[in-house]
């Protein structure tokens, strides 16, 4: 079929554009992580003398920084809308958040949809499969001190055992609030056949748009950061002990995302911008810490009544183009997630501004010396 001078045009008006958007990316990492980066070595006798300054003015930079890979998205159309509690309530305590996995744009979308969220952002850890250790923003996740575990049977074990030895070193001795996985362990499409044959093998649930999570990060994260009064385990807590202003992990947030028709946003969509606009919906649900149980038993039946009912919602979803309504009313209700262009502007400038000033400050050094 011969193809018209229209859509030729359009062919090339977007390739144009992913190329444009594609440079502007890179030229944003170029300066940007760099810059958080030297921040960081030059504010290091603060670390010494103000840990608890050190970690405030680094989580702010983090936040900047999220906030760029969110504009990639934000200036395609790529938008959120926000369904079930609003999580804001709690956004000043401590929370674990659970997510459904489909594709690498769910990190970009929760990047954006938290941008809003009070000091979220800034506060939060993030649990990821070991292999975004080596992309671009490995460094950045390092230094805010994000935990990269290792997937597989071989290594579950000591990945378990090296992930509370991290929350009780780092969690909250940098002030961290929220900490966010994916208990699925991996993109959807890689996992589900195999969820499938473990759900008939042992008489569970078939499900077509979750899969069936794994306990393990979960009973670590809980069995660490729960203080001990609470979820009636005197021995959980280690942690808190030793920072007695903490209240300890208070909410459970299950987090369901959703792309209309069922097709998820990679990073590359995000970054290139070759699809159309997009509404991208976010369903939380909030859990007291105190109503999730302690004994693994208890613990992975909750946890997958969870995702049972993640794949209830979906499935409304795709069928309807919304989310159902709570239990108990008649009507849900949605929330446009927004950003300000002024502000994303002004992180961006300021991005450059940085990058300019460290070339020029090293220029200088390299003359000074040589």
């Amino acid at each position: 079929m011969a193809v018209t001078l229209e859509q030729a045009q359009r062919v090339g008006y977007t390739c144009l554009k992913a190329l444009l958007r594609f440079a502007f990316m890179v030229a944003n990492n170029l300066v940007a992580i760099p810059s958080y980066v030297l921040y960081l070595i030059m504010l290091q006798p603060l670390r010494i003398l103000d840990s608890k300054s050190f970690w405030y003015i680094e989580g702010v930079l983090f936040k900047w920084l999220l906030a760029m890979v969110a504009s990639w998205g934000w200036w395609a159309g790529y938008t959120v809308v926000e369904w079930g509690d609003d999580v804001k309530a709690v956004s000043e305590d401590e929370a674990m958040v659970l997510v459904n996995h489909q594709a690498t744009g769910d990190v970009c979308t929760l990047m954006m949809c938290l941008q809003d969220k009070g000091t979220v952002v800034r506060q939060m850890m993030w649990l990821m499969d070991h292999i975004f250790k080596y992309t671009n923003f490995g460094i950045v996740s390092l230094i805010h001190g994000d935990f990269f575990i290792r997937q597989g049977r071989t290594h579950r074990d000591q990945q378990l055992v090296l992930l509370k030895d991290h929350l009780e070193k780092y969690y909250r001795s940098r002030d961290r609030k929220w900490i966010v996985l994916f208990p699925e362990g991996g993109f959807l499409r890689k996992r589900r056949e195999t969820s499938q044959a473990f759900a008939k093998k042992n008489n569970l649930p078939f499900l077509k748009h979750v899969t069936l999570p794994r306990l393990g990060a979960t009973q670590v994260i809980l069995k660490t950061l729960v203080a001990p009064q609470e979820n009636g385990t005197p021995s959980g807590g280690d942690a808190v002990r030793k920072e007695s202003k903490s209240k300890g992990l208070q909410w459970v947030i299950d987090t369901t995302i959703a792309y209309p028709k069922g097709e998820p946003i990679d990073i590359q969509t995000w970054i290139l911008g070759y699809r159309q606009p997009t509404v991208t919906h976010v369903h939380y649900r909030i859990f007291p810490v105190k109503d999730v149980p302690a004994e693994p038993e208890a613990l992975t039946n909750w946890l997958y009544q969870r995702f049972i009912e993640k794949e209830d919602l979906l499935t409304h979803f795709y069928e309807t183009g919304a989310f159902p309504p709570p239990q108990g009313q008649t009507k849900a209700i949605s929330r446009e997630m927004t950003l300000s262009n002024l502000w994303l502007v002004g992180i961006q400038s300021l991005a450059f501004l940085s990058g300019g000033m460290w070339y020029c400050l090293f220029q200088y050094l390299y003359h000074c010396l040589f």
